[in-house]
């Protein structure tokens, strides 16, 4: 699932690419992507983009007729072609695009690789028209985050810490991945409840949720777009490494059914070194 550093990355990269151009052409392939059913993409063409941003897992293309938000839901991404060039087979056999928009420079793929349709894009006035980011809690990547939306949106909370966030309306942008990296260098277990955490435990929470976020985003900057899913992947410390070796002590690191899907942590930096089920 594409979480805040990648698609910051996303976002930034498109917007030194595109802002400027006008939309020379919209064609959905797959309907079931489009949530603004009265104002379809299509009405954008002939508009020119004026910036690109990310909110939280959102990307938002702007332009002088409207916004374009797209969700990358939990297996969506973009790919990009320069004008000119011969689509990647290969790749769109991985990952199909369920809608395109070519601009003067090129052309804008919007794809999803999962086996079921969670890409989704609105045509809007306005980014917090789209219910997603109306909803959203406070970003960690921005410059105000600060220690105060940690503790307000987990320590009330009877709630496994990793579910809470996970959730959008408490902190913008983290997923599976990032929940599980934020939590073994916070060194406090994923299913314990915010409530019960010491004073001290929230402030290494904070410095976690802002440390890794931080330094995920400043590394994916100016990576291709082709290769961030990649480098996420590459630089995790625990999350998809179940069997493997903690980076930090030594220890072996395991799985946790969680949620319909799985954690990884490590017992040794976590849990006391008792084992989750």
């Amino acid at each position: 699932m594409p979480e805040s550093p990648e698609v910051e990355a996303l976002a930034e990269w498109l917007d030194a690419r595109v802002t400027g151009s006008r939309v020379r052409a919209v064609d959905v392939i797959e309907f079931r992507t489009v949530k603004t059913r009265a104002r379809p993409p299509a009405t954008l063409v002939g508009a020119r983009i004026t910036g690109v941003r990310r909110f939280g897992k959102h990307v938002d293309v702007a332009l002088d007729a409207g916004h374009l938000v797209v969700s990358l839901g939990r297996h969506g991404w973009v790919r990009w072609s320069d004008t000119g060039t011969e689509p990647d087979d290969s790749a769109a056999a991985e990952a199909p695009a369920l809608a395109t928009v070519t601009v003067d420079e090129g052309t804008i793929e919007l794809t999803d690789a999962g086996s079921w349709v969670s890409l989704g894009a609105w045509v809007v006035d306005d980014p917090h028209d789209v219910p997603g980011i109306a909803k959203l809690g406070p970003d960690p990547l921005d410059p105000g985050f600060a220690r105060d939306d940690v503790v307000t949106a987990v320590a009330p909370r009877r709630k496994q810490l990793k579910a809470i966030l996970q959730e959008q309306e408490s902190l913008a942008g983290i997923g599976n991945a990032y929940s599980d990296e934020i939590l073994h260098r916070a060194r406090l277990s994923p299913v314990v409840h915010g409530d019960t955490l010491t004073d001290d435990e929230l402030s290494r929470l904070y410095d976690a949720v802002r440390g890794v976020l931080a330094q995920a985003a400043g590394a994916r900057r100016g990576i291709p777009i082709d290769l961030l899913k990649q480098a996420k992947t590459d630089a995790m410390a625990v999350h998809g490494r179940a069997g493997e070796t903690c980076p930090v002590c030594g220890g072996v690191v395991r799985d946790l059914a969680f949620g319909g899907t799985t954690a990884q942590y490590c017992p040794t930096c976590q849990t006391g070194g008792a084992l989750l089920d």
